[in-house]
Formats: C-alpha cells, structure tokens, sequence
C-alpha cells in the first residue's frame, strides 16, 4: 500500500504498490520537516534514491550550443509601444518565454528579495517548521516538492509558498525576514503584470484591457524556491520539466543558472542578466489563445553550486480563491472557421487542482482539457 496526501495534506493510500519502499522513504523525507537543505547540511555526499530521475539520466535531448539561440530579450525602455508589441507577440507564440529589462522595478529591490529569500531559508530548522505544511488551503507554508508524494522522483529543492492576492495573508503570518521585502515586491509584480497583460491584449488584436477585464490578473501566487548545492546533479532535478498552469508567470532568479527552456526540442540555457525578470506564458494563457499563445517545458537543474536562489510570481487564483465559478475558454474574437476550438472550457481551479493531483508528471497538462476534435498543439 503506498500512502499519497491530498491538497489539505490528509495521507490516503492507493494500491501502487511496486512503489512501497520508495514512499515509505519519502515520507519519512517528509516527516523530518526539513528539507533538502538538511541533507546537505548534515554532509550527504550521494543523493538519496528518492531523488534520482532515471529518465532525466537517460535523456537524449540536447542541450543547445548555438550562441544566437537564446530567450528573446525586450528593452522596455528602448523601444516604442508598437515596437514592443510586436516583440512579445513573437516571442509568445515562438518561444512562450522572453526577458524583459528597464521594466521599473529597482534593481536594488530585486536584490533584497532573493536575499531575504536566501534568509529565510536558512534559519534554523525549528524556526522553519512552524510553517512546514501539505496544507496547501494555507496563505503561507513551507515545504519541499508540493507533490513529493506523487511523484515518481523528488526534486532537489524547499520552497517557500504565498498566496499574495487578491486576499494576502497578514504581514505577521509572513516569516518576518522577508516579509516587509515580499510585500512591496509583490505590488510592483502586480502592476507590472497588468501592464504585460495590457501588451499581451494588444499583441493578441484586443483592447489593451481586455484580459485584464478578464480577471487574467486577480490572482498571485508565489513560489520561493531553495537549490541547495548537490553532490551529484548528473543524477537528479532542482525542478522537473513541467509548464506552469497560470496565465503569466514572472521570475525572478540569481546569477547560479540552470533554468532551461524546451525550444525546437532543444534545452536552451536562460542565463541571469542583472536587472531582468523572466516572464512566460502559462497554461491558463494558451488555452484562452487556443494555442496562439504557447506554454512551453522548462525546467531546473541540480547544481554542484549554490544555493540556488528564484522567486516565482504565478498570475493564477489558488485553491481557496476559486469559488467563483467563471469559465475560460477560448476568446470568440480569435476564433473563426479556420481556427476552430481546440480545448473545452474550464474553471481556473480545474486547472489548478488538476496540477496538484497529477504533480509534474511530463503529461502536458492541458491535454486533460483538449477537444476531442483537434490536435493540441506540443
């Protein structure tokens, strides 16, 4: 009988049970409610099994060694509002990710939230486990893999979670290293992300509103990732090649690397650039396009340095801000005879919940959401 825990963090049992020992072993990962950090700080020179990723071993992907192949770059500063249009309407639908640059929020703060993040995540462990969940109804928790166990293999990596809007949880149930710093990066990420959503409605040929009037921007969540250093990052992940479920995420990440984007079927390395932030199209977004729009794998690799230090903004509702029960489906304006529907219409929290329970499973998550009558576009 192999042991699994639901969004609430309530254990059920399922009858996989090929998978016994090695969930016995996560859960007991799980229960020390420290993390992976704890593995290296206690001197752990070979990862244990519940970390390793055969496939990823196995992998015949390439990883890209062309130096003019690289995540398009967008000056906000230098170039007009057509101009930049223009940009994230190519680099939406080729790429699904771009960086952008002079996009107003000071660089000095950027710095503190990957500082702070650092700090809080290395506190001591008894001050860490007073937010250690599975509860992920919670505004703020801690933990290691948010689906560690349903996954096939544990990533090398703790995260700190916040649910940021539209109902932010109280600046003292935030850790207080880094609550005052996520607070006030969190305002500049949403007005920044209405302002992408502004482009993204103009590179579409809508009203520049128009998916902000879609509730595109409601909501925030955020993911504060921990990578530590890994005595054999040939044989694991800092994070599984997944897309991301939202409509638009913006990350934040310092200068150790490792993030990769799947580009032509190529791993195409997205370096640090001092200043920048990393924006991509999320799920949520490719399916209101009907592919127009496309959310691509990506994914993080184990490093022998580190840590590791990215914050992810994701513009999605969570579980508990989902009782509304709004439809996205495809957007009429992009439709017509040639250009058929290609997924069913879907709450967010479908989407959502469909995330956690499935975990990052390679399986394109919108491929549970696809017309029988049309290919989903890979």
């Amino acid at each position: 009988m192999v042991l699994t825990k639901d969004i609430h963090g309530k254990v059920h049992p399922t009858d996989n049970s090929r998978y016994d020992k090695k969930n016995i072993d996560m859960l007991e990962f799980d229960n020390t409610k420290t993390g992976v950090k704890r593995l290296v700080d206690s001197g752990v020179e070979k990862i244990p099994r519940i970390f390793l990723h055969e496939e990823y071993m196995r992998e015949k992907k390439p990883i890209s060694t062309k130096s003019e192949l690289s995540v398009p770059v967008i000056d906000f500063a230098s170039c007009t509002r057509d101009e930049i249009v223009d940009k994230v309407r190519e680099a939406s639908e080729e790429w699904g990710f771009f960086k952008i640059v002079n996009h107003g929020i000071p660089t000095s703060l950027m710095n503190k939230v990957i500082e702070d993040v650092k700090k809080f995540h290395e506190m001591e462990d008894d001050v860490k486990k007073e937010y250690y969940s599975r509860d992920f109804m919670k505004k703020v928790l801690y933990n290691s893999n948010f689906d560690l166990h349903v996954a096939k293999s544990a990533n090398w990596r703790d995260t700190l979670y916040l649910i940021m809007a539209p109902d932010p949880p109280q600046p003292e149930d935030i850790p207080q290293v880094c609550s005052d710093t996520i607070i006030e990066y969190s305002n500049h990420i949403k007005k920044l992300g209405i302002e992408i959503f502004g482009l993204l409605s103009e590179a579409l040929g809508l009203k520049s509103d128009h998916l902000k009037e879609m509730d595109c921007a409601n909501g925030l969540y955020v993911t504060a990732h921990y990578y530590p250093p890994c005595p054999e990052p040939g044989s694991t992940l800092g994070l599984s090649s997944h897309t991301d479920s939202g409509f638009l995420t913006l990350l934040l990440q310092d200068q150790i690397g490792g993030l990769q984007v799947l580009h032509n079927d190529e791993w195409v390395n997205v370096p640090f650039c001092p200043g920048s932030l990393i924006v991509n199209i999320g799920d949520l977004m490719q399916l209101i396009t009907n592919a127009k729009f496309r959310s691509v794998y990506h994914r993080v690799l184990a490093n022998n340095l580190g840590p590791r230090i990215s914050v992810a903004f994701f513009f999605r509702m969570h579980i508990q801000e989902t009782n509304d029960s709004r439809i996205y489906k495809p957007i009429e304006e992009l439709l017509s005879d040639e250009n058929q529907p290609i997924y069913r219409g879907a709450t967010a929290e479908e989407i959502v919940k469909c995330r956690y329970a499935k975990g990052l499973d390679g399986v394109p998550l919108l491929s549970h959401f696809k017309l029988k009558t049309k290919s989903t576009p890979t």
